[in-house]
């Protein structure tokens, strides 16, 4: 294994951000003196971990290691890691333990025609996203509500490309923006876990990184999202605003596409301003 190694890479970036977040107070070390870090120093983690400082830096640095199992879970418990970052440390530490391949087999995305058939069926806002959250199929409710996907270009139809494009700025004041964000993208890093060196995945986070302060942010964080489910407020200028739920529901493959669906608390006034924009969405399709 070589510094080059993509998995002991993403390893050593997601214990870095991790670090920064644990503030020696928290672990019963007494800070002293002026630190240069908002968070532990790596002697300060080697030490609660029961790691040497060398060989801790040479982790967080994706250099030539092999965490153990026993390693691991001491890091984890360390820095005081929640079930689904306990779970991503030891898929990135497994990974990185392997030799990296030298091609790694990449099948198209697909959505199966059972799945097509029941988004055509809901009758609420519903879409299928790729790993990389791309945008495969969605049905008509989705479509009044997000747009119509031939007003895109085909490699902009992607969540977390739309949800930071500068034309569309004025949802970034709604007061749920970067909760929303946070959630897309650590979704995204679960996929980067699985495939580091994945072209889409390169392509979504470069671009983005280049262009937006914000996103850089974000994503330095190292947040992993798994399955996950929120709220969201939609401004239409149609109805006026919407909030609605959604959840995620995983679809066959492994890593397989998932299943966004957006409901509306029955009976509220949500719920009538929904079905409000899709008799609008109905009259505009009927009148071509």
């Amino acid at each position: 294994m070589s510094s080059a190694h993509p998995y002991a890479r993403e390893l050593g970036e997601f214990l870095r951000a991790r670090r920064a977040r644990v503030h020696p107070r928290d672990v019963g070390l007494e800070p002293g003196g002026r630190r240069k870090v908002s968070g532990l120093r790596r002697e300060e983690l080697a030490l609660l971990a029961g790691l040497s400082t060398d060989y801790y830096q040479r982790i967080e640095q994706g250099r030539e290691v092999r965490p153990s199992d026993d390693v691991l879970a001491a890091l984890a418990g360390a820095l005081g890691l929640g079930d689904g970052e306990r779970r991503h440390l030891f898929a990135l530490g497994h990974a990185a333990r392997r030799p990296a391949p030298d091609r790694v087999p990449r099948e198209p995305e697909r959505v199966p025609e059972s799945t097509r058939r029941l988004l055509r069926v809901t009758d609420t806002p519903a879409v299928v996203l790729g790993r990389h959250l791309d945008l495969l199929d969605w049905n008509p409710m989705a479509e009044a509500l997000l747009g119509h996907p031939d007003d895109y270009p085909p490699d902009r139809l992607n969540l977390l490309l739309l949800l930071f494009d500068d034309t569309r700025t004025d949802q970034r004041t709604c007061p749920d923006w970067e909760r929303q964000a946070l959630n897309y993208i650590g979704m995204l890093r679960a996929a980067v876990a699985t495939d580091p060196t994945h072209p889409r995945a390169t392509a979504v986070v470069g671009e983005l990184s280049i262009r937006s302060a914000e996103f850089r942010r974000l994503w330095a964080r190292h947040d992993v999202r798994e399955s996950v489910s929120g709220s969201k407020t939609f401004r239409v200028p149609a109805v006026g605003d919407i909030v609605l739920d959604w959840d995620t529901y995983p679809l066959p493959g492994n890593p397989g596409p998932v299943m966004l669906v957006f409901t509306a608390e029955p009976g509220s006034a949500d719920a009538d301003r929904l079905r409000l924009l899709a008799s609008l969405h109905a009259t505009r399709a009927a009148l071509g």
